[in-house]
């Protein structure tokens, strides 16, 4: 059975105290609430990773996870941190490829492949992120722009290393604008991708692999979007930083 996953992505937000104040309220919740076998997983900026881990001991429902990481293990990279420099404070997941990071940081395709060889050499497990812009779904190009996002990011992986990746879903024309995708549109997409790697890996590999939808999920859609068949979570933005519609995204799951 795969794994059924609600990780939050903070972004660029939350200063130190916030950041414990708001992970503190997180597990405390999920401790008293959760009652499924759901992950939950929070990816925080760099300054709050090592205390998060610290403060999540002994709460074995809550992941701490970083939100990008270099394809180098180490060097003359000014700014930028290492999948090694994470390991070394048990960080466990890492967001690569995030619509943001491909928009403002011009990460491409050939990129996230050397990223994600090297967060799964450090024994990371990415949060591999694909998805279509407005123009690209408009111009019924989205099956093609998902496929080659995959492909030329992960498909070069062996079926073992594949089987460590989370796949998220980002219709990028739904994040940060109000704009959720319908459920059906939704599942469409998932589907598809599953099938996909299928072609590549076989059924087997392609049932076990998680996708988690990343497009304004909310307390109010969450439980409909996690019904259908082939979405197994969400990658959250906004909702994450408020703690009580955070852990009520992932209460969705409790009857499934």
């Amino acid at each position: 059975m795969r794994k059924k996953i609600v990780a939050g992505n903070w972004k660029m937000n939350k200063d130190f105290n916030e950041g414990v104040s708001l992970f503190s309220e997180v597990i405390n919740m999920v401790n008293d609430e959760i009652i499924g076998n759901q992950q939950v997983v929070v990816c925080a900026p760099f300054i709050h990773l090592n205390s998060l881990f610290g403060l999540k001991k002994g709460y074995d429902k809550v992941s701490v996870g970083a939100q990008n990481s270099h394809q180098e293990e180490s060097g003359a990279y000014t700014g930028e941190i290492s999948a090694v420099m994470l390991k070394s404070i048990n960080v466990e997941y890492v967001i690569l490829g995030h619509s943001e990071r491909r928009q403002y940081f011009g990460e491409d395709n050939a990129l996230l492949a050397k990223k994600t060889d090297i967060a799964l050499k450090h024994g990371l497990k990415p949060i591999f992120c694909i998805g279509e812009t407005l123009s690209e779904r408009e111009s019924g190009e989205y099956f093609n722009i998902v496929k080659s996002q995959l492909a030329e990011g992960t498909f070069h992986l062996s079926p073992d290393e594949f089987s460590k990746l989370v796949i998220a879903y980002e219709p990028v024309w739904a994040i940060g604008t109000g704009v959720t995708a319908s459920s059906a549109q939704a599942q469409e997409i998932h589907a598809f991708i599953r099938k996909e790697i299928a072609a590549k890996y076989g059924q087997s590999v392609a049932d076990e692999t998680t996708i988690l939808y990343g497009g304004s999920c909310n307390p109010k859609n969450a439980d409909e979007l996690f019904s259908q068949a082939d979405i197994d979570g969400g990658l959250i933005g906004g909702a994450s930083l408020k703690s009580r519609d955070f852990v009520d995204i992932a209460k969705a799951f409790n009857s499934k």
